[in-house]
C-alpha cells in the first residue's frame, strides 16, 4: 500500500465499513485485524461496537506503512 489517501487505504477503509478488521487484514496488519474483529464482535452485545467499527474504519484509512 502506498500510504494514507492512497487507493488501497480507501479500499481498506470501504471493507473495514462492512466487517471491523477486514481493511486492516488488507494491509497486512493480522494482530490489529483480530483485535479491532474480536472487540468489535463483543462489544456489539452491549450496543458499543459502533466505536470499535469506527475506529476500524479510520485507523484503516489513515494506516501509513513509513510510521
Amino acid at each position: 500500500m502506498a500510504g494514507q489517501g492512497s487507493g488501497g487505504n480507501v479500499l481498506a477503509a470501504l471493507c473495514s465499513f462492512f466487517i471491523p478488521g477486514l481493511g486492516q487484514l488488507l494491509q497486512g496488519r493480522l494482530l490489529m485485524a483480530i483485535f479491532q474483529f474480536v472487540l468489535a464482535g463483543a462489544l456489539w452485545f452491549i450496543l458499543m461496537g459502533w466505536i470499535i467499527h469506527l475506529w476500524s474504519i479510520i485507523d484503516a484509512a489513515r494506516f501509513d506503512p513509513a510510521r
